[in-house]
């Protein structure tokens, strides 16, 4: 059996990291990018914070180039695939992430979590840990636009999973509907 990769993709608050946090309840391990930020947050010493992450995640793509997330998170996704037939990744930003991936992992299946921008700018601001103010969620947008290449692998993805709703269990069902067919 070919080993699957599901990636999911999306902007900030559509519920990339709810998608993935279900897979991991039903079975399937995942490799968090943004697991990458945090440690070297904590190893700086620094809060843990939306300016905090922004210029780590930038100078973590100035130093190693803007597939840096995929080549750092390349090892832990062999060694997850060495036991596993399906994996999850959450937080692939950059179209330099998705090629080298796409190149050392063919099954790779880009899926992205959809969610309008009002929707997802309520779910950050509100958010328990790193919320962003209402005020500077567009900015965010753009920064990651911009900046990250966040783009290309939205706009290519394999699917697309209309998140909009404030409804985890309709999520779950499009996951489990989405899981059945790719797995058939």
């Amino acid at each position: 059996m070919t080993n699957k990769i599901l990636v999911f993709v999306g902007m900030p608050g559509s519920g990339k990291s709810e998608a993935v946090l279900y897979l991991s309840k039903i079975g399937i391990p995942h490799v968090r990018f943004g697991q990458l930020t945090d440690d070297t947050l904590r190893e700086r010493g620094l809060p843990q914070t939306v300016e905090n992450e922004k210029v780590v995640r930038e100078e973590m793509r100035q130093k190693f180039g803007m597939a840096a997330y995929a080549t750092l998170a390349k090892p832990k996704i062999e060694a997850l695939l060495a036991g596993h037939t399906t994996i999850a990744i959450d937080g692939l930003y950059s179209w330099e992430e998705y090629l080298l991936l796409k190149k050392d992992f063919p099954a790779l299946i880009l899926i992205h979590i959809f969610s309008e921008p009002k929707v997802r700018y309520e779910r950050l601001s509100k958010r328990a840990i790193r919320p962003v103010p209402l005020a500077d969620c567009y900015l965010r947008d753009v920064a990651e636009i911009e900046n990250l290449n966040k783009g290309g692998p939205i706009a290519i993805a394999d699917f697309v999973i209309d998140n909009s709703e404030e409804n985890r269990g309709q999520l779950h069902r499009e996951i489990d509907t989405l899981l059945k067919s790719i797995t058939t």
